[in-house]
């Protein structure tokens, strides 16, 4: 079963702990994009690839 990307509200909600550096690099980084970091991780997770066991 595929997820479904046009529901509005996810699926699952993750609490994800960040270091200071992270957590400014992330608020940064959706500061100079205007995108929110949700947006942000959430295509990051899309773009990530599977190893080849």
């Amino acid at each position: 079963m595929g997820l479904n990307m046009n529901k509005k509200w996810a699926v699952k909600r993750l609490t994800v702990n960040l270091t200071k550096e992270e957590n400014d690099k992330l608020d940064d980084f959706c500061k100079v994009t205007g995108r929110p970091a949700t947006d942000v991780i959430r295509e990051l997770i899309r773009k990530l690839e599977m190893p080849v066991v």
